[in-house]
């Protein structure tokens, strides 16, 4: 799982959107032989693919499908940044939180996540004690358990209740994109 990452002048970053196997990195360089504006790091460990940015051009430019595909994903990993720019802006740290553990529990398919309330506050852009202070409410309402840089969830349906509805916007966004259109899956059946 790789978190994109918007670095101001002063070194402060703060995460824009997240990409886990249903996406990749560096798709504008291949779409627009542009460099990256971002500055990404590897939040879980997995595994990944890595393609020369030649090929992935040369696919670009020839395959009307992988160009599709390639924008496509784009505008929904664009839709991700624009919401997570809103709920920064305008929910709580703890609503954050919830939407952001949601997240990366979706990518870790329920693996115990290694964040520290330093690291949460940082890729979150709130302070830390906001951070811990919302986590102890949510490890008192039983919706999580933390300790020494391991976040659990323990109620799901509970952190999707607390979380803001920037979650559910985002995972059904990528969903569609995941779901492979009608038209797709009957020229296959022919």
């Amino acid at each position: 799982m790789l978190s994109l990452l918007t670095v101001l002048e002063n070194g402060d970053a703060i995460e824009t959107a997240n990409i886990g196997r249903e996406g990749a990195f560096g798709l504008f360089a291949a779409m627009y032989s542009r460099a990256s504006f971002n500055r990404c790091i590897v939040q879980l460990e997995g595994h990944t693919v890595r393609c020369p940015i030649e090929l992935l051009q040369h696919e670009f430019d020839s395959s009307e499908h992988v160009r599709n595909l390639l924008v496509s994903y784009s505008e929904t990993l664009l839709s991700q940044v624009q919401q997570t720019v809103a709920c920064n802006a305008m929910h709580s740290t703890e609503e954050r939180i919830c939407r952001w553990l949601l997240m990366m529990h979706d990518r870790a398919e329920g693996a115990v996540l290694p964040y520290t309330h330093e690291f949460l506050s940082q890729i979150l852009g709130a302070n830390r004690k906001s951070v811990t202070l919302a986590a102890q409410s949510m490890q008192a309402a039983g919706l999580i358990s933390y300790r020494r840089g391991t976040i659990q969830v323990l109620d799901r349906p509970g952190l999707e209740t607390a979380s803001c509805e920037c979650y559910a916007i985002v995972k059904q966004r990528f969903d569609a994109f995941l779901q492979p259109p009608t038209t797709a899956v009957r020229s296959q059946l022919q």
